[in-house]
């Protein structure tokens, strides 16, 4: 079993992303994915935005997938909202694994997506005391000539 620290850059091959800042939470549950423009499609789907990168401008995926579950969370402030969920392949310190995510704003928060027990569980063991163990701080963009 692979030991990760408490914050991490997660990949998702299928979606063409890489690198989004994760904060490793064995409190939380279940994972959440920062979302923009939400959009709910016909046929049981979801379109959303996924804003990349480490500084301004950042680039968005646009993502359509499957819903896999609507269901009541409560949030890191109390609230109980419910939430779209989805199943994404993710990559993390060289291993690839399908993980629930429930998609939220998370705009306010230092983390974009929020790792949880669920998604470690058989996985992977925390090393709270220590931060990227799996994966690096990946390089800023040449500012354009």
């Amino acid at each position: 079993m692979k030991t990760i620290g408490w914050a991490e850059y997660v990949d998702y091959p299928e979606w063409d992303i890489s690198a989004v800042k994760a904060k490793i939470d064995t409190g939380a549950r279940t994972s959440a994915l920062h979302v923009e423009n939400l959009e709910i499609l016909p046929g049981d789907l979801v379109r959303f935005d996924v804003v990349c990168g480490r500084r301004r401008p950042f680039t968005r995926q646009t993502v359509t997938t499957p819903i896999v579950k609507w269901a009541r969370v409560r949030s890191s402030s109390g609230h109980y909202q419910k939430r779209c969920f989805v199943n994404a392949l993710l990559r993390l310190g060289g291993e690839e694994f399908t993980a629930e995510l429930s998609l939220v704003s998370r705009e306010k928060m230092l983390f974009r997506m929020l790792l949880g027990r669920k998604a470690l569980q058989h996985r992977f063991l925390v090393d709270v005391s220590k931060r990227l163990l799996q994966s690096s701080r990946p390089p800023r963009p040449t500012p354009p000539a």
